[in-house]
């Protein structure tokens, strides 16, 4: 499988967000990642609902939606009518997982469960026939632009195999400090989606690095 490449826009340039969405639109890039961020699960703010609405209606590209939230399910009919193609929470903020990611596929969206660095693999054994991605985090949520952790990758192989032994149609993604420098690693490692925000917007001409990222093999 071919893999895809989510185009964060945390980074980008909010007062011009329309060339933004523009500017993916013409790209490589498959889906445009949202990082909806609260102030208390992570200790920054980035965008709600009118925002999402916003680029949802420019986007030729489905939104792929990370909720770095507490008590996500009070949100979930809202980010869906928002225009969420794939929602994920996290593992961390979930007191009933397998609840909350069946509602989100009732809803009619791809289910997605994010996982902080420190927090293993081995514990979405029994959730893994309910979703249809799980997001690595490989940096700590929160803000754009840190260091890959190298750790990560072993994780990323973990994932890989219990999601092939198991035969389970779930796609691994990676956000945090991804480049194209460390892309190839990844998609070798297993990885299917490449989020990547400020390598992006932070490059000379955004437009080719989704290119280097979407040819990463």
């Amino acid at each position: 499988m071919e893999h895809l490449v989510s185009t964060s826009i945390l980074n980008s340039d909010f007062l011009n967000l329309g060339q933004v969405v523009k500017l993916v639109n013409n790209s490589l890039s498959d889906w445009i990642h949202l990082d909806i961020m609260d102030g208390v699960f992570v200790p920054n703010i980035s965008f709600g609902f009118p925002i999402v609405a916003s680029v949802k209606g420019a986007s030729a590209k489905p939104l792929d939606v990370h909720l770095m939230i507490v008590d996500p399910d009070r949100y979930l009919t809202r980010f869906r009518d928002a225009g969420a193609y794939n929602l994920t929470v996290q593992y961390e903020a979930c007191i009933h997982l397998q609840r909350t990611v069946t509602e989100i596929r009732n809803l009619g969206m791809k289910a997605g469960v994010a996982l902080n660095p420190h927090t293993p693999v081995s514990l979405l054994k029994n959730t893994l026939p309910y979703i249809d991605m799980v997001l690595i985090m490989t940096v700590n949520p929160g803000f754009g632009g840190q260091t890959f952790i190298q750790e990560c990758f072993s994780k990323v192989r973990e994932l890989r195999k219990m999601i092939d032994d198991g035969g389970y149609n779930v796609l691994i993604e990676v956000d945090g400090g991804i480049e194209p420098s460390n892309a190839p690693s990844l998609v070798e490692a297993g990885v299917n989606v490449l989020v990547a925000g400020h390598s992006i917007f932070g490059s000379a001409d955004p437009e080719e690095t989704i290119r280097k990222l979407k040819h990463s093999s």
